[in-house]
């Protein structure tokens, strides 16, 4: 089989061992959680309801957030067109597609699953790629939703939030109980301390599964289109662009670049380290590797 058709087992192996040391982190949490923590279960069950609810209304939260507007086929034929054909082309099911009236490039996919997933770009972003750098666009989002990743970060980041929350709790909860039962104060430190190394580990190892997951969709991309330096001048352009736009606009979308084909990054080195997508330049060379691959078959 051509090596640019293959599965990149590199990732793959990857993401397997970040959910692995994900899942045992969250055991060991659990389990000081049940044997010290017991009178914090209401805080712990309240956070994953809330955290399960967002993930259940996360496509309606992100498009009304973003100002994404659902466009129908007259509005948008070729938009629809291109989705069409792409999805045709791979047996998977079309998602409702949505514009946002914003100059910054990008594109975005969401949803819980096949039936309630969303691609949307920006007018931005129709305006600057040629159809064959949108449709490598359009591509890689779909592959988003074809992997469930929205799904799959969103669980991932499940105990995460709730360890966050309760070393919060149990830092204030410490503060105002302090003196009351020795016994209870050591096991609020125990506590604090846990939730803090499993918030901190989880989100590094979360931050990595998504980087991952972004170079998965990019050569899911290529594999669907079979134009790989297409998708790569895109990411150079949406990047090139975003480097021109102030400062302060991109401040206004930073909270939903873990959505974006590109983040809005406008911090400083230390921002881009915790990035939840790779450097732009190894993403292009990836692509650019299998459009050298494609050339030899």
């Amino acid at each position: 089989m051509e090596s640019w058709k293959k599965r990149d087992t590199g990732i793959t192996v990857r993401i397997v061992i970040c959910l692995s040391i994900l899942a045992f982190l969250y055991i060991v949490f659990i389990t000081v959680l049940a044997y010290f923590g017991l009178g914090f279960f209401p805080i712990v069950l309240i956070s994953a309801v809330f955290i399960l609810g967002q993930w259940f209304f996360s496509d309606r939260l992100v498009l009304w957030s973003t100002g994404a507007k659902i466009v129908t086929k007259e509005q948008y034929g070729s938009l629809h067109s291109m989705v069409e054909n792409i999805v045709s082309n791979n047996n998977l099911p079309k998602p409702k597609i949505a514009v946002v009236n914003n100059r910054i490039p990008n594109a975005f996919a969401t949803g819980k699953g096949h039936r309630s997933s969303v691609v949307a770009v920006t007018t931005g972003l129709l305006e600057i790629l040629e159809p064959d750098e949108l449709e490598g666009v359009l591509a890689h989002e779909l592959t988003h939703i074809k992997n469930r990743d929205v799904m799959v970060i969103t669980l991932a980041s499940l105990f995460s939030t709730i360890a966050w929350q309760m070393m919060q709790f149990g830092f204030f909860g410490g503060i105002y109980g302090a003196g009351r039962d020795r016994n209870n104060g050591s096991s609020i430190i125990i506590i604090i301390l846990v939730s803090l190394i499993t918030w901190i580990v989880s989100f590094l190892i979360i931050r990595a599964i998504s980087r991952y997951r972004e170079y998965s969709a990019d050569r899911g991309a290529a594999q669907m289109t079979r134009k790989p330096a297409s998708l790569a001048n895109a990411l150079l352009k949406i990047s090139g662009t975003m480097h021109k736009v102030p400062p302060r606009e991109l401040k206004h979308i930073e909270g939903y670049n873990a959505f974006f084909i590109i983040p809005a990054i406008s911090g400083d080195a230390l921002t881009r380290l915790f990035s939840t997508h790779p450097p732009i330049e190894k993403r292009v060379q990836k692509l650019l590797d299998m459009e050298s691959s494609m050339r030899r078959y």
